[in-house]
């Protein structure tokens, strides 16, 4: 997928809504515009692919990362992170403080969020939000001819909600995104998320080569409901192209990616969305290419409870057991 820069740039994974927020430390103030960065590289040493998967999801990359450099091996070195949905989320919080700090966030609790209103049950009004997404984005796959068809169908939907041209609730979608992320500027190394064009289909990845701020890049990657506007841009969530997007990576001498939805897709196979297709594309590329998805004690975790947020700390705990446990394997590729 080649890199694409928005018209205008201001200064579920298919069907997941994005990851709660994360009781980080206080934004940083961004710093004062700058010239705009070179290209990012296509090719390069090691890239960090993070995959969408919700807030369980979310939380399980932050676990697994975080497990990852207790044991030794430091991932956030990485030369290039590609981030898709939630792993866009969790890509821009790596990218502001550390694993560790991420990891504790998490585990003190389900992320602070507005009061239900009285008599409502949030956490069943959030379950049955996300239900119905996924019985809608079903129908629209179910109806498409193919991939390219499917995108453009999920973008038409998603242009036609109300909050899609409703500027108080795309300025709220913002503030919520912003509020997750312990800095609002881009890294220094590269990181690239992806997108999907919501008038059109096509493929977008967005990074600080694009001009676009990174608070809308990870609030575009992760608007798996109503498009979300950049300028006289609209996008829906990466994850409508692929859950995890590693072929971004190619190019990339070694690459790692995390799949919190555990490299499956809703599409049919021969779409080729499925991890594995991503993994033979990038191995037949010269690429050495390792994978990690949520094991037993994660995988009841994420997926259809996505989007519950009191499983959070659960779902972080089982990734760092897991990137604990995986540490090994992971440094013989990363070293």
């Amino acid at each position: 997928m080649s890199t694409t820069t928005p018209s205008s740039a201001p200064g579920s994974s298919a069907g997941a809504a994005a990851p709660g927020p994360a009781a980080v430390p206080a934004p940083a103030p961004a710093p004062a515009p700058a010239p705009a960065p070179a290209p990012v590289p296509t090719t390069g040493e090691r890239a960090l692919v993070l995959g969408g998967g919700g807030s369980t999801g979310n939380a399980w990359l932050i676990g697994v990362v975080a497990g990852l450099a207790d044991a030794g091996v430091d991932v956030t070195t990485a030369d290039l992170t590609v981030g898709t949905s939630a792993g866009a989320t969790t890509a821009a919080q790596l990218a502001g403080a550390t694993p560790a700090e991420l990891y504790a966030a998490v585990g003190a609790g389900a992320p602070t969020r507005r009061a239900p209103a009285p008599g409502r049950d949030d956490r069943r009004e959030r379950t049955r939000q996300a239900a119905d997404q996924m019985a809608r984005t079903a129908a629209l796959i179910a109806a498409s001819r193919d991939a390219g068809d499917m995108r453009r169908r999920l973008g038409a939907a998603a242009l036609d909600l109300p909050a899609a041209s409703d500027a108080s609730a795309q300025e709220r979608w913002r503030a919520t995104v912003a509020a997750r992320l312990p800095s609002t500027a881009w890294p220094r190394r590269a990181l690239l998320l992806t997108a999907v064009d919501a008038r059109t289909g096509a493929p977008v990845v967005l990074g600080a080569h694009s001009g676009v701020d990174l608070v809308d890049a990870v609030a575009a990657s992760c608007a798996g409901g109503f498009a979300y506007g950049v300028g006289p841009d609209r996008f829906i969530d990466g994850g409508y192209r692929r859950n995890e997007n590693a072929d971004v990576a190619a190019g990339y001498r070694r690459v790692l990616v995390l799949s919190p939805l555990g490299g499956r897709t809703r599409t049919p196979r021969e779409w080729g969305m499925q991890l594995d297709v991503q993994v033979a594309e990038l191995r037949a590329q010269g690429s050495a290419v390792e994978t990690l998805v949520p094991d037993g004690s994660a995988e009841g975790l994420v997926g259809p409870r996505a989007m519950d947020l009191t499983l959070r700390p659960s779902a972080a705990r089982a990734g760092h057991a897991q990137g604990v446990e995986a540490a090994d394997r992971v440094a013989r590729l990363w070293r």
